[in-house]
């Protein structure tokens, strides 16, 4: 499960024209590597190889940092995929591209890898390889192939690609890549509650004791939401409590009219049991068992990068939305049953409310007006710093720092004291 990339952008000004670009677009990838005194990498082992010795391999493009989580999460897996394709027809190898601070943490970082590095001390070459693939964030793996190392043919989500579809990946072209995306497609159009929450052992889920065992064929017909989630994970500790609310008014709605039914499904990324049974007893609703392998199964199939993560299946068992969280957030119960026309009409509904908000006014807790945006005006997905949750649509935004909070959270406030900007 990855998280968020961090913004590592690296742009020259004076280097990156738009006639150096084409110019490098067009030149063989290889000669990047070299500068006039050097045409060698190192090894794992430190020694130096020529860069000629690439020719005709695959060549990743491994951008990373020990000090950031995610590189380190990363980095395991692709070592793992290392040594399957470099054996493997047309081969493959990986440069890394250091992010770190200091050659102390180079040096940590790279003991283990088994590949090839550019010197941490050749600062222009780094520079000039982030900002000619324009890398904003890592970790960051771009494939090149061997038949011309053309830059503007190159894979810039090879890190995607090796979490979404492991080894099968290689050898990253675009065939292979459209083969396993038709697979893909295919595997979401045929999916159904059962094949998605079974496995070969198991046809059914834990009830709100560990004790009670629900059937999975039990939830046909219902719109279902798959929620990843973990104690470890504070956001998620935080989302439960609010989600637990919204599934309760969700039900007693839902009772009333006798028809339609809503259930959720906890799919823990918890580290151990005894905190999976600490947190699945907080919840009202179903989970999968602890470890389980169709955990991974879920993870990959839908694609979830962080959590918490709230995915919503309709009573056909298909995908309605992967933004369930987003939802929840932005329009509560309100939000049932997630589809596309109920979005639009609560979308449509919030258009007509902003029209009488103020166009702006002060929050409790922030020193600057704050002015009412929607996404078309210059506001778009955000995260409140009042409730900490997402946001999309409008917003109350300062201009002078962007702080931004949902319309729903503003804590109206007179001109704070010390505030340097005149009321309009």
């Amino acid at each position: 499960m990855t998280q968020e990339a961090v913004r590592v952008r690296v742009r020259d000004s004076n280097n990156a024209t738009e006639e150096g670009d084409q110019e490098f677009k067009n030149t063989n990838f290889l000669s990047i590597l070299a500068t006039e005194d050097r045409d060698f990498l190192l090894s794992a082992t430190g020694s130096q190889v020529k860069i000629s010795e690439l020719e005709g391999k695959i060549v990743g493009i491994y951008f990373s940092a020990n000090w950031y989580p995610p590189c380190k999460n990363f980095t395991p897996l692709l070592v793992n995929a290392f040594e399957e394709f470099k054996s493997q027809t047309p081969g493959f190898e990986v440069v890394f591209v250091s992010c770190d601070e200091d050659l102390d943490a180079f040096n940590n970082y790279r003991a283990c890898m088994p590949w090839l590095a550019i010197p941490f001390s050749d600062l222009n070459t780094k520079k000039n390889l982030n900002s000619r693939f324009d890398v904003e964030g890592i970790p960051s793996l771009i494939i090149l192939q061997p038949d011309n190392y053309k830059v503007d043919e190159a894979i810039h989500d090879g890190v995607e690609l090796l979490y979404r579809y492991g080894k099968q990946a290689f050898p990253f072209t675009k065939e292979r890549l459209q083969e396993l995306q038709e697979r893909e497609r295919e595997k979401h159009e045929n999916q159904t509650l059962m094949n998605l929450l079974t496995s070969q052992n198991r046809d059914f889920l834990l009830g709100h004791s560990t004790s009670k065992l629900v059937p999975v064929a039990s939830l046909k017909g219902k719109t279902v939401g798959l929620y990843f989630s973990a104690q470890w994970c504070f956001p998620g500790v935080k989302f439960t409590s609010r989600l637990i609310s919204i599934y309760q008014k969700i039900k007693e709605v839902l009772l009333g009219k006798g028809g339609e039914d809503f259930e959720i499904v906890f799919v823990s990324t918890d580290h151990d049991e005894l905190s999976f049974n600490l947190f699945f007893g907080t919840m009202p609703w179903l989970a999968l068992p602890f470890n389980d392998p169709t955990i991974k199964n879920l993870t990959k199939h839908f694609d979830v990068q962080w959590i918490p993560s709230l995915v919503i299946l309709g009573p056909d068992g298909k995908t309605v939305t992967k933004k369930g969280r987003n939802l929840v957030n932005l329009y509560q119960e309100n939000a049932y049953p997630f589809t596309e026309a109920r979005t639009a009409l609560l979308e449509k509904q919030m258009d007509e409310e902003a029209k009488s908000l103020p166009k702006s006014k002060y929050h409790v807790g922030h020193r600057h007006e704050l002015t009412l945006v929607s996404e078309g005006s210059g506001g778009g997905p955000y995260i409140c710093c009042d409730c900490d949750e997402q946001g999309l649509g409008w917003a109350y935004q300062c201009m002078e720092c962007g702080y931004e909070v949902h319309p729903k959270c503003t804590k109206s406030a007179e001109r704070p004291p010390g505030s340097d900007r005149q009321r309009s």
